[in-house]
């Protein structure tokens, strides 16, 4: 491709945890500092924008109305405020950098309202999994999901991030609540489990034929998936994809991960070294999820920059 894709961030909750924050076992993960440290939350955004990431994700991956009412004891209107609150904080932290440090060749940075899947409200591990949609009709997965894409939406995020989508259901469900904020844009990625399905098993093909029926979703692809399954991935999904819509990519850094203990630490992939590939087969929204901190998107960043020249 002739243009730079655009550089998203890396793991939110990993740079909290690094910071001394502990989240493992929390319903709210990372979530929860939007209530009891929002300006650390402002600081990792800025973080990462200093590394060079061009678009910054929300801390409300695992926050919605429910959970804030539940774990919080606050009230819906109070929850619906937190939410909010994710995303001025990102445009605080892009409005600051951008008058403060940005050089004359960066973009305006973009910020991304997450919307994580159903499963990451169970708290069980099950967004690794979708067994929940099984349960669950398309209808009550939409009305599960509006809240919180309706105060993301309206608190002003530039498009969504509706991301580590583990079911074929589910993703028919966001691509249909989507259409009910017809100005909104967003992409749509997915956890996977091999070379070729996604994590409830469907194939990732038939993710990217739902995706492709959309016309507000800019990208689709994989995230919080080891690196090594991107290629294989996007190639069996080559010619289902829509032509005007890009690959999304973020994957996590290839370590393994236990529901009760967290990340199993072990020789990593390289994701910054496959980038290059990514960008080869299309894709325009490069970054990284957990355990991928700030350093690791200034050398995405620069790798990048070396394939546009080279």
């Amino acid at each position: 491709m002739d243009c730079l894709p655009f550089i998203l961030d890396g793991g939110l909750a990993t740079e909290l945890e690094e910071r001394g924050f502990q989240l493992q076992g929390d319903p709210l993960w990372s979530a929860k500092i939007l209530h009891t440290n929002p300006n650390t939350i402002k600081d990792v955004h800025y973080s990462y924008l200093q590394s060079g990431s061009d678009v910054i994700t929300t801390a409300t991956y695992q926050a919605s109305i429910e959970g804030f009412t539940k774990h919080l004891g606050v009230k819906p209107e109070e929850a619906e405020t937190l939410l909010r609150s994710g995303v001025q904080l990102a445009k605080e932290a892009a409005a600051e950098f951008m008058s403060s440090c940005a050089t004359p060749d960066r973009r305006r940075p973009l910020v991304a309202g997450s919307v994580g899947p159903y499963g990451a409200f169970l708290h069980d591990g099950s967004e690794y999994t979708g067994n929940y949609a099984c349960k669950m009709s398309v209808q009550e997965l939409k009305d599960w999901h509006r809240p919180q894409v309706g105060s993301l939406v309206a608190a002003g995020a530039d498009l969504l991030a509706l991301e580590t989508i583990p079911s074929l259901k589910e993703a028919e469900a966001l691509v249909e609540l989507l259409r009910e904020f017809p100005d909104t844009k967003a992409w749509l990625s997915f956890t996977c489990k091999d070379a070729q399905s996604i994590s409830d098993g469907n194939k990732f093909l038939s993710a990217v034929e739902v995706a492709s029926k959309s016309t507000q979703l800019v990208a689709v692809g994989v995230n919080c998936s080891p690196p090594a399954l991107v290629k294989p991935l996007l190639e069996s999904a080559r010619s289902h994809k829509a032509a005007s819509m890009s690959w999304v990519v973020y994957p996590n850094s290839g370590e393994g991960w236990d529901p009760s203990t967290g990340w199993i630490k072990e020789k990593r992939t390289s994701f910054t070294e496959l980038s290059a590939e990514w960008k080869e087969q299309g894709a325009l929204w490069i970054g990284g999820c957990c355990r991928i901190g700030p350093a690791d998107i200034a050398q995405l960043r620069s790798q990048l920059m070396k394939t546009q020249t080279s």
